[in-house]
């Protein structure tokens, strides 16, 4: 599976890997490739655009940066608002700055991404899929193969720490029933909360 090499695509994973750790990039370009497969086991190509989709998955956890821990709003809010402004920037159609910035902001908002349009759906669903929900569909071959382009890196930990590191600094950050809420009151449990089939 290859990415986008179109100068768009390639500013927004310039964007990315400037922004985030590594292990969260590289969870962030696997959203995609996992979107993608989705999109094509639900038969739904051709039927979204392909471009916001890309924007959408790659950015998702932009607000886990030194920008958006910045800024007020939980990581899910700020980093759809920094993807909006980026793509505003570069000249990109309104319509689908909005679609991206749905598709951000609701990613972690199970029972809402899955009933908006399919690239809030898609990036919600490929996120998820990251951690093996749902997976059932893909081989352990076409995981593999993605693994070793864009290793784990413990994923699931960096994600919980960093996540929680932002609810700590600032708790505007940790709504109730907020991602980063639940990592606060459960921070003393054992639970896994970010299960992944293929590890952390």
């Amino acid at each position: 599976m290859t990415l986008p090499t179109t100068p768009w695509a390639t500013e927004a994973l310039a964007l990315l890997r400037a922004s985030v750790s590594e292990p969260v990039a590289n969870h962030s370009v696997r959203a995609f490739l996992f979107a993608d497969l989705l999109a094509g086991h639900w038969d739904v190509r051709g039927r979204y655009d392909p471009e916001a989709l890309f924007y959408a998955t790659v950015l998702h956890d932009i607000g886990l940066s030194r920008r958006g821990a910045e800024r007020p709003d939980r990581f899910e809010v700020a980093g759809a608002d920094i993807a909006a402004e980026f793509l505003q920037d570069n000249g990109v159609a309104q319509e689908t700055v909005d679609d991206v910035w749905e598709a951000i902001a609701l990613h972690t908002s199970a029972g809402i991404s899955s009933r908006r349009g399919l690239v809030c759906r898609l990036t919600a669903a490929g996120t998820a899929l990251d951690f093996g929900v749902d997976s059932e569909f893909v081989t352990d071959e076409v995981a593999a193969g993605i693994h070793a382009e864009y290793p784990r890196l413990g994923t699931g930990s960096t994600l919980h720490t960093e996540i929680l590191g932002q609810a700590k600094e600032n708790p505007a950050k940790a709504p109730l029933a907020s991602l980063a809420h639940l990592f606060l009151v459960t921070e003393s449990t054992d639970d896994e909360i970010l299960p992944a089939r293929w590890g952390d």
